[in-house]
C-alpha cells in the first residue's frame, strides 16, 4: 500500500511539473475558440501588404502635365498635328479618370467591408475578454482548487488518471481561450491598420482624380487659346488659312468617301434582293438632352479669327462638356471616329441618301454598324478636334451635299 502510494505521489509530481512546461508554452490548438486563425491573419497581413503597393502605385499615376505641353511644342507648326495629338492626350486623362473614379467606387466598397470585419472583430475581442475575467473571477472567489489538489484527492490509480484528464482538458482550455484571445486581438489591430491605410488611399485616389480634372481642363484651355492664338497671329494667317480649307476639304472627302461605300452597299443589297434602309419623311429629335444657346447657324459667315468668309455646313449647340447627344432620326452608325478636324464625330444612316453627323463629343458611345432609334444616345458634347468651346456641331447631308439641318428640325 506504501509503496502504491508513493508511485501515486511520484506520478503526480511528474505530471505537474508536465503541466507547468505546457501551461509555459503553449501551442495554438486546431480546435480553436475562434474563428480567427494564424491563416486569417497571414491573409490580413497580405491585404495590408497589397493596400501599401496599391498606395505607392498612385504616386505615379498622374500625368506629368509639364513634360506634356513640352511635347506638344513640337507640334505647334501645324494645327492640326497639334490638335490631334492635344486631344490623344485629352482622352488619355479622361481615361485615366474614369480609371480613378473606378478605383475610389472600388475603395469605398472595400472600406465598408473592412469596417464591417474590424467591428465583428472588436466585438469578439470584447467578448473574449469579458469570458476570461469572468473565469479569473469565479477561480479567485470561488477558490477553486488547484491541480495539485485535485490530483492528491484522488482515491485510487484509475481516479488519478481521470482526474489528470480532467486537469489537462481544463488547463488546454484556458490555453485555448488566452491564444484565442490573443490572435483576436492581433486580428483587430490588423484590421485597424488596414482600414486607415484603406482611408488614405481613398483620400489619395480622390486627390489624384481632382488633380487629373484640372489637367484636363487646363489643356483644354491652352488648346483653345492656342487655336485663337494660332488663328489670329498674323504671320500664322496666311497657313491658318490653308490648313482650314484643308481641313474642310479633308472632311468633304472623309463624308463623300463613306456616302460612296454605303451607296456601293446598298446596290448591292438592291441587286440581291435585301432590304435597304429608306427614311419615312418624319421630323428629327433635336440632338440635345439640353443646350445654352445656338453659337453658330448654318450658312455663309465670317470665320471669327480668320475674318475670311467660310461656309459653316451645320448648326452650334454651346452646352456643357458631357450633355448627352442624341440620335435624330432611326438609322444606322455609319462612322463613330475621330479626324483632327470634327474631333470625335458620329454619322448616321438614315437612308434613301439623307445622313446625319454630330461632332467634336468628348465621348462616343457607338460604333460603326450600331443601328440606333430616334431619341438614343450615341455621344456627348465635348470640344474635340477644331473647335474652342464644348459644343454640338450639327450637320445634315442629303444626295452628297449638306443642307440646312432646320429643314428637319422644329426650332
Amino acid at each position: 500500500m506504501k509503496k502504491n502510494a508513493k508511485i501515486c505521489i511520484a506520478l503526480t509530481a511528474l505530471f505537474c511539473v508536465t503541466l507547468l512546461i505546457k501551461a509555459e508554452t503553449p501551442e495554438v490548438s486546431a480546435t480553436s475558440l475562434s474563428s480567427i486563425t494564424s491563416e486569417s491573419i497571414r491573409e490580413k497581413e497580405d491585404q495590408i501588404a497589397q493596400a501599401r503597393r496599391e498606395q505607392e502605385n498612385l504616386k505615379s499615376g498622374l500625368t506629368d502635365l509639364q513634360n506634356l505641353k513640352q511635347e506638344l511644342e513640337s507640334k505647334r507648326t501645324s494645327l492640326s498635328n497639334y490638335v490631334a495629338e492635344l486631344d490623344g492626350n485629352l482622352a488619355a486623362i479622361e481615361a485615366n479618370i474614369a480609371e480613378l473614379n473606378r478605383q475610389i467606387a472600388d475603395k469605398e466598397n472595400e472600406l465598408i467591408q473592412t469596417q464591417a470585419e474590424l467591428e465583428a472583430a472588436m466585438a469578439q475581442e470584447t467578448q473574449q475578454e469579458d469570458s476570461l475575467i469572468g473565469h479569473i473571477r469565479y477561480v479567485y472567489e470561488e477558490g477553486a482548487p488547484q491541480a495539485m489538489d485535485i490530483l492528491l484527492a484522488a482515491g485510487s490509480f484509475s481516479d488519478f488518471l481521470n482526474k489528470a484528464d480532467y486537469v489537462e482538458k481544463v488547463m488546454s482550455y484556458e490555453r485555448m481561450m488566452l491564444e484565442s484571445y490573443r490572435a483576436t486581438r492581433e486580428y483587430v489591430e490588423l484590421c485597424k491598420q488596414q482600414t486607415e491605410l484603406e482611408r488614405q488611399i481613398l483620400d489619395q485616389t480622390k486627390a489624384n482624380a481632382q488633380t487629373e480634372q484640372q489637367n484636363l481642363e487646363e489643356l483644354i484651355d491652352q488648346k483653345n487659346r492656342d487655336i485663337v492664338s494660332y488663328e489670329s497671329d498674323i504671320s500664322n494667317k496666311e497657313q491658318a488659312i490653308r490648313e482650314l480649307e484643308q481641313d474642310i476639304a479633308a472632311q468633304e472627302e472623309e463624308i463623300s468617301a463613306l456616302e460612296a461605300a454605303i451607296a456601293a452597299e446598298k446596290k448591292r443589297l438592291l441587286a440581291n434582293n435585301g432590304t435597304v434602309l429608306t427614311y419615312d419623311g418624319g421630323m428629327f429629335k433635336f440632338p440635345l438632352a439640353s443646350y445654352t444657346r445656338i453659337s453658330d447657324e448654318y450658312g455663309p459667315r465670317i470665320h471669327p479669327t480668320l475674318g475670311v468668309e467660310q461656309f459653316h455646313n451645320g448648326v452650334d449647340f454651346a452646352a456643357p462638356k458631357g450633355t448627352a447627344i442624341y440620335a435624330a432620326y432611326d438609322g444606322k452608325v455609319v462612322a463613330a471616329t475621330y479626324s483632327a478636324s470634327m474631333g470625335n464625330y458620329v454619322m448616321i444612316d438614315h437612308g434613301d441618301s439623307l445622313y446625319t453627323i454630330y461632332m467634336h463629343a468628348s465621348e462616343l458611345y457607338v460604333k460603326e454598324g450600331d443601328v440606333v432609334v430616334k431619341g438614343e444616345t450615341i455621344a456627348a458634347v465635348g470640344s474635340t478636334g477644331r473647335s474652342t468651346g464644348n459644343h454640338l456641331h450639327f450637320s445634315v447631308r442629303l444626295n452628297g451635299s449638306y443642307v440646312s439641318p432646320w429643314n428637319y428640325l422644329s426650332q
